[in-house]
């Protein structure tokens, strides 16, 4: 479930001795910028789940502690909850220990790439080892759905000059069918008096899936419980990604600081959800026409290539805080999204306070390989997949986010969002009993974090 990124924050310095004092309580604001991901999250939670940390200025000889909480879940699907506590000790100037530790724990029903039908199906799970039924006329959601994660992550930062820094870092990531392994380096610079930084980054992951019941053999016919596994290869697969990262900051004014980023990201190996398949459409006309006919695993290329492009401006008025973001994203399996995201923060001085509405819009096209569904007599595709998460959706967020600092500089938040997927649910390629079903049914979900930041 989990795809390998890259995340890091860029700071840019500023040089006191030839900026006011307004410039350096607007620097203090606006010195942190958020990289973009390196890597595609399609989908609603995989797009919504990062945590949202809040910023601060490290205490030398001290360590601080970022914590929080997530709950997330889906009308009638997932529920997920993840704890995350991050740690950052300054060890001398400009040298910096990170530590990471996550948990994560989803239950609930998955879409398993199965379509409705006019009749109530029997399904075997992506296991193979036992069926479950489906009402007619409903969506068919694996109720077996279960995962738990568990994820540690270090990172170095220290000067390699009066101008440059360095950081390079690993993460271990750990599920009952899934286990990734990564390092990370990056390289930033500043110039033009340090109004302006370069940064690079580059990254190794890899990653080792060992789904439940064995790999299955792409667009082979799921077999029942009962039957010879002849649609089951090796016990694991394994798949490589290396990326990489360009950007540039720059302070603009001294109320304003913008971010552009350029990421270019290839893998390789076994890139098939190994729990969703696709129904078999019956496309004889008679009384069966539209009717599902069988299943067959779904099958995805085995090497892709990821290209984003990510802007990002902060404004700081006299108290308030302007956040505004674009990214355009592009593949080479066909896959091209827009994501915008907004973000403005209104400070209540007397209260040490401050609320924080939240939007984000994010639009996507479909994979040249995904289909809603096969047709029966049509040759087999050399790559097909019903995964909703490749298909032509738009996603709306919208949420709000209170802070408050407390003494000894310690900071609690809460944040809510709901949100809310649409795709296309009545395709014009659906054929007979088709077209009076949801192929592509709503998502609806709601984010709660709850994040507490403390000095030890």
């Amino acid at each position: 479930m989990q795809l390998s990124t890259f995340n890091r924050r860029i700071r840019i310095q500023h040089k006191k001795s030839n900026k006011t004092k307004s410039t350096a309580k607007i620097a203090t604001a606006l010195a942190t910028a958020s990289c973009s991901l390196l890597g595609a999250h399609s989908g609603v939670y995989a797009a919504e789940v990062s945590a949202d940390m809040p910023t601060k200025v490290a205490n030398e000889n001290a360590w601080e502690f970022d914590s929080t909480v997530l709950f997330y879940s889906e009308t009638d699907r997932v529920s997920a909850i993840e704890p995350v506590i991050s740690a950052r000790k300054e060890y001398g100037e400009d040298q910096f220990l990170n530590l990471k530790l996550v948990f994560d724990s989803l239950t609930g029903s998955s879409p398993n790439g199965a379509t409705a039908a006019a009749h109530p199906q029997t399904i075997t799970t992506s296991s193979g080892t036992k069926d479950f039924v489906t009402n007619a006329n409903e969506t068919p959601l694996d109720p077996t759905f279960l995962d738990t994660r568990v994820a540690v992550s270090a990172s170095w930062e220290q000067p390699l000059t009066r101008l440059t820094k360095i950081s390079f870092g690993g993460n271990f990531s750990n599920e009952f069918d899934y286990q990734s392994v990564s390092a990370n380096t990056t390289i930033s610079h500043d110039f033009n008096q340090r109004n302006s930084t370069l940064n690079y980054g580059i990254s190794f992951a890899s990653d080792t899936i060992s789904p439940v019941g064995d790999v299955p053999i792409p667009l082979t016919v799921l077999t029942t419980p009962s039957e010879p596994k002849s649609d089951r290869g090796e016990d694991s697969d394994t798949r490589t990604t290396v990326d990489f990262l360009v950007g540039v900051s720059q302070v603009i004014s001294r109320r304003t600081i913008m971010q552009f980023n350029y990421s270019l990201g290839d893998s390789s190996g076994y890139h098939t959800d190994p729990y969703k398949i696709l129904s078999v459409i019956d496309d004889t006309p008679g009384a069966t026409f539209g009717d599902t006919v069988t299943y067959r695993h779904e099958g995805r290329p085995e090497d892709r290539r990821k290209q984003s492009f990510y802007w990002q401006t902060k404004h700081h008025f006299d108290e308030n805080i302007a956040d505004i973001s674009y990214r355009y994203y592009w593949d080479d399996w066909g896959i091209k999204s827009h994501t915008l995201d907004f973000r403005y923060r209104w400070k209540f001085v007397e209260s040490n306070s401050y609320l924080e509405p939240h939007f984000r819009f994010y639009s996507q096209n479909a994979a040249d390989f995904y289909a809603h569904s096969l047709v029966n007599s049509a040759p087999i595709p050399e790559f097909a997949s019903a995964d909703y998460r490749l298909g032509e959706f738009d996603a709306t967020t919208i949420g709000i986010k209170y802070g408050k600092i407390l003494s000894g500089g310690h900071e609690f938040s809460i944040r809510a969002e709901v949100i809310s997927q649409d795709g296309d649910s009545s395709p014009s390629d659906a054929i007979g009993s088709q077209q009076s079903q949801d192929l592509f049914p709503s998502v609806e979900a709601v984010l709660i974090q709850a994040s507490y930041s403390f000095n030890f």
